[in-house]
């Protein structure tokens, strides 16, 4: 029987959906609200205005993928849902970024794992941002609802091997750990969450909040690049955008103005800041691309006696907080552990070694298992952050230094990763560092990595959590934005997914960013409805 998809039918009955490649001359078009990305911000920012009867155009860099394009095939999927086909990385190339550029952003290729903001996170706002509105108690209704729309509960299901080899190695060493919430519904518990979900069941922006704007008479133009904001008398009066090739890259000489009552800017921790600085926009303080967050991700290799087919199965059901806030919020860099899948090109990419090496390990794939630390950036004076600056060609580029202070939160995550794979078991362990050998026991790991050398380029660093560069807080010699979103200079923008945080976070962002777009959204319909 075939799947009932819903974008396929939005798209055959009255949807307002563009594919900016089909265009053939200059368009002018108008609305209430223009809002700049479809991922977590943009998508509910959208649903909630157009739900408050506000017209409402969302404008996306990336192309409009459904179930239909959906094949588990990395080769085909990374190439077209990632930014820069998942080659994107920081100014020095030290660190990968995995980022989505498609409707839907991140939200449809992420591995569903969804946490709320950490209470001492929002304490640590209020304490040092002014961010009193944004207390635990204040923001939980807002995490309930979202919670509800998108379908999140604790994964129910039995972990698969990969992920319960954390959980085994916690028991044993005495460690907390707990259930990762999904954002699923009817999930087939097939593995391949990254490469777009092929069943329907990954409750993201694609099938969430964006037919819910669209049914609601909201507008969708994709394959169409925001390329300045440009402002009239203090206040931004429209968007220049361009539109893009079907190949998703090759501009075309169709340009796209737009104008609106009100922007909001939901294109990223990198791409929002990349839009307002390319824009220009008042800056009196200096604050735009500054302190933006990453959660470096490190992490280690082991091979177990068992069966373990990392490949399949939820992604991420499994988590450890044990070392993420042990030590105080401000104090040694934390740490949060969960687990990645390796499907085979994504393992191919990231471990060590070439040739010969990389294929013994490739053989050994199905008895592979690996843990992954989510490093917590932005809570010391010691971690302030990266950059998010222009390149000669207007696109934006993240410069992300990483102190001393972060190499020694990785170095203990090594020691941690690597002490609970072999108390799980593990028959060997190797580091994702290049010079790293495979570890037969947890006494000759603890002494190779107390010296082995911390520096861009020998470890192997990733990350897939993008925050910060447009931060939050009360001051505006501080931030860009106040607590709602709404930037402190520019009257009619308002800036709603992660590049508001003022720090990272400790988890994975999605309910965050949702959470937070949806309370300040509904700030803004009352607004714009009064």
């Amino acid at each position: 029987m075939a799947l009932m998809d819903r974008i396929a039918q939005g798209l055959a009955g009255d949807w307002k959906v563009t594919d900016a490649a089909t265009l053939t001359e200059n368009q002018t078009l108008e609305a209430d609200v223009v809002v700049v990305g479809t991922g977590a911000g943009g998508g509910t920012t959208a649903e909630i205005l157009a739900r408050a009867g506000l017209s409402v155009i969302m404008v996306e860099e990336g192309r409009l993928y459904y179930q239909k394009d959906f094949k588990m095939d990395e080769l085909t999927a990374y190439a077209s849902l990632y930014q820069d086909g998942m080659s994107r990385v920081t100014r020095d190339g030290a660190i990968s970024i995995l980022q989505g550029r498609c409707v839907g952003g991140s939200t449809t290729v992420n591995w569903t794992s969804s946490f709320r903001t950490p209470e001492p996170t929002l304490n640590h706002w209020a304490d040092h941002f002014g961010l009193d509105d944004l207390r635990p108690d204040i923001l939980k209704p807002w995490f309930d609802g979202r919670e509800q729309h998108h379908n999140i509960a604790p994964w129910a299901v039995a972990p698969n091997v990969n992920n319960d080899v954390l959980r085994q190695g916690c028991e044993k060493l005495g460690w907390s750990w707990a259930v990762i919430p999904r954002n699923v519904k009817g999930c087939w518990n097939l593995g391949y969450c990254g490469v777009g979900c092929p069943t329907n069941a990954k409750q993201g922006a694609l099938l969430t909040t964006i037919p819910g704007a669209l049914d609601h008479r909201a507008q969708l133009i994709h394959g169409l690049r925001a390329d300045r904001l440009v402002m009239a008398q203090g206040r931004i009066d429209r968007l220049l955008a361009t539109a893009l090739s079907a190949d998703g890259v090759t501009p075309r000489n169709i340009q796209v103005e737009l104008k609106a009552r009100h922007f909001v800017v939901a294109a990223s921790a990198i791409g929002s800041p990349g839009l307002l600085l390319r824009s220009e926009l008042p800056d009196p303080h200096n604050r735009l691309g500054k302190r933006t967050f990453l959660h470096p991700v490190n992490a280690s290799l082991a091979e177990m006696p068992q069966q373990v087919e990392p490949y399949y199965g939820a992604p991420q059901s499994i988590y450890s907080d044990e070392f993420n806030f042990r030590q105080g919020v401000d104090g040694p860099a934390g740490f949060k552990m969960e687990v990645p899948p390796l499907h085979p090109a994504l393992s191919a990419a990231v471990m060590p070694g070439h040739g010969k090496q990389q294929a013994s390990n490739m053989s050994k794939l199905p008895k592979l298992q690996s843990v992954i630390a989510l490093i917590r950036d932005g809570f010391h004076s010691d971690s302030p952050g990266g950059q998010v600056s222009l390149q000669d060609d207007g696109s934006p580029i993240l410069d992300y230094p990483i102190s001393d202070y972060l190499w020694t939160g990785m170095r203990e995550a090594f020691m941690k990763m690597t002490e609970l794979q072999f108390a799980a078991g593990a028959r060997r362990v190797q580091l994702m560092h290049l010079d790293s050998p495979w570890f037969t026991s947890w006494a000759d790991a603890r002494q190779a990595i107390a010296k082995l050398p911390m520096t861009p380029h020998r470890v192997r660093l990733f990350t897939a959590h993008q925050m910060g560069g447009c931060g939050m807080g009360s001051k505006p010699e501080q931030s860009v934005v106040n607590s709602f979103g709404e930037h402190h200079q520019v009257a009619n923008l308002s800036v709603h997914d992660a590049s508001i945080f003022p720090t990272s976070i400790g988890a994975n962002p999605q309910l965050s960013v949702y959470a937070l777009s949806a309370r300040n959204s509904v700030h803004l319909a009352a607004r714009l409805n009064a």
